[in-house]
C-alpha cells in the first residue's frame, strides 16, 4: 500500500494503518525535496496497480488527486475507533483513533474524520469533508462536499452545512450554513464567502 502525500498527516494513517497490520512501502509525494519520511523512500512515481490512501488534510488537493489518478482506493478505520455496523465509509477515507461513529451514518468518498470526532446517528459526510479532532456533530446533520469541520467544533442536531465551507474551531453551529462560507463562534455566525471556484 501507498500514501500519497509526505507530511504530518501521513504519519498518522501509517500508524493507523500498521495497527491493523497493513503494511505501507513508501510515500508518493509531488514536491521532489521530500526524499524520505518515517524511515520510508517518498517518491514522485505512482504506479496503476498500487492501493493507495490519499493522506493530505487540504480537501481541494485530496480531490485533485483523486481525480487524477487511477489507482484503487484503500479504506483506514483505527482499531480504537468504533464504527457502528450500520454505518458506511466510503473508499479512500480515514477514521482516526479514539473517533465514534453512531448508525446509519453515511461517510464518503475521502473524507476524514479525525482523532476523537464524534458522528451521531443518521449523520450524512459527504465526499472530501474533514471532521477535525473533538469535533461534535449531533444526530441528523448533514455536511457538505469539501467542507472542514473545525477542532472542538459542536453542530446541533439537523443541521446543515452546505459545500466547501469553512467552520472554525471552538464554534457552535444551530443553523444551517450555505454552500462556500467561512462561519465561526458560539453561536456560529457567517463571516464570508469562499471557495466560490469549488462550487
Amino acid at each position: 500500500m501507498v500514501l500519497y502525500g509526505a507530511s504530518g498527516h501521513a504519519k498518522v494513517i501509517k500508524d493507523l494503518l500498521e495497527s491493523q497490520r497493513k503494511i505501507v512501502d513508501y510515500f508518493v509525494d509531488d514536491n521532489p525535496d521530500v526524499k524520505e519520511l518515517c524511515g520510508l523512500p517518498v517518491r514522485q512515481d505512482l504506479p496503476v496497480d498500487e492501493t493507495v490512501i490519499i493522506s493530505i488534510g487540504n480537501n481541494a488537493v485530496r480531490k485533485k488527486i483523486a481525480e487524477r489518478i487511477a489507482n484503487q482506493f484503500e479504506t483506514g478505520i483505527a482499531i480504537s475507533a468504533i464504527v457502528a455496523s450500520t454505518a458506511s465509509v466510503g473508499e479512500g477515507s480515514v477514521v482516526m483513533q479514539g473517533a465514534i461513529i453512531q448508525p446509519e451514518v453515511g461517510i464518503g468518498k475521502h473524507c476524514i474524520i479525525n482523532t476523537g470526532a464524534s458522528i451521531d446517528h443518521e449523520c450524512v459526510i459527504e465526499d472530501y469533508v474533514h471532521v477535525s479532532p473533538h469535533a461534535t456533530l449531533c444526530g441528523n446533520v448533514h455536511v457538505g462536499e469539501g467542507t472542514w469541520i473545525g477542532a472542538g467544533t459542536t453542530i446541533i442536531q439537523g443541521v446543515k452545512i452546505g459545500k466547501w465551507c469553512m467552520i472554525g474551531a471552538g464554534s457552535v453551529v444551530t443553523k444551517d450554513i450555505p454552500d462556500g462560507y467561512l462561519a465561526v463562534g458560539n453561536r456560529c455566525k457567517l463571516i464570508k464567502k469562499i471557495n466560490q471556484e469549488l462550487l
